[in-house]
């Protein structure tokens, strides 16, 4: 067996790398407090801290213009990449919640990048299916429901412009990707980590990074 060579994150440690990460903005840090606050038992849906940081360098690396994300829930994720969008950039963010995205919507507009956001409140594959099927998209962000993963990464693929980036959440999930027998969720991360592996249209790194990030470029 490979030996790790990753340092354990420990409470002081993890406070170590955000003390060393871009700070949360007042309106950044207002909305992770405010879903603590309002979605006690849902909150862990938030991407972490330094998942915004790492999103926002990605968007700025890639001089991406045209984001997709796959999964609003209160909107720090979709927060954070477009505030590093130029001002004429645009992310389509979907989600199914009407009452988690109006905080999103509210965050937006206080960050004053409501105009670069366009949210579709319906089933995600909906959305992505209905988009224009040439390239044109430079990074996605997949963030939600894990049986749902394959069929998103799918309909993205083929819309990503060469170079373009596909960044995917949970692909760890919580370490029961490592269970042979796990069921639900947990399969279905399995399954897609295995469909990503096998796909020769991109190059992906997992990154253990939170609870596990996958980065794939298209060749």
């Amino acid at each position: 067996m490979t030996e790790s060579k990753s340092t354990p994150i420990t409470a002081e440690m993890y406070d170590y790398v955000l003390a060393h990460n871009p700070p949360l903005d007042s309106v950044q840090r207002g909305l992770v407090e405010t879903t603590h606050r309002e979605f006690p038992d849902a909150a862990v849906m938030q991407s972490a801290e330094e998942q915004g940081s790492l999103l926002a360098f990605l968007v700025r690396l890639i001089g991406a213009r045209h984001l997709v994300e796959v999964g609003t829930f209160t909107g720090f994720s979709s927060l954070s990449m477009a505030q590093a969008l130029p001002a004429d950039g645009t992310l389509i963010t979907c989600d199914v919640s009407e009452e988690w995205t109006a905080y999103a919507r509210e965050a937006w507009a206080k960050a004053g990048v409501a105009d670069r956001v366009q949210l579709r409140i319906a089933p995600a594959l909906d959305t992505l299916r209905a988009m224009a099927a040439e390239p044109h998209i430079d990074l996605a962000y997949i963030d939600a429901d894990k049986g749902g993963y394959i069929g998103y990464w799918e309909e993205l693929v083929p819309r990503l412009r060469p170079g373009g980036l596909i960044v995917v959440d949970n692909v760890l999930f919580h370490g029961e990707v490592v269970d042979t027998e796990a069921t639900g969720s947990a399969r279905a991360i399995i399954e897609f980590n295995d469909h990503v592996m096998a796909d020769d249209r991109m190059e992906a790194v997992m990154l253990t990074v939170a609870d596990g990030v996958t980065v794939a470029r298209r060749r």
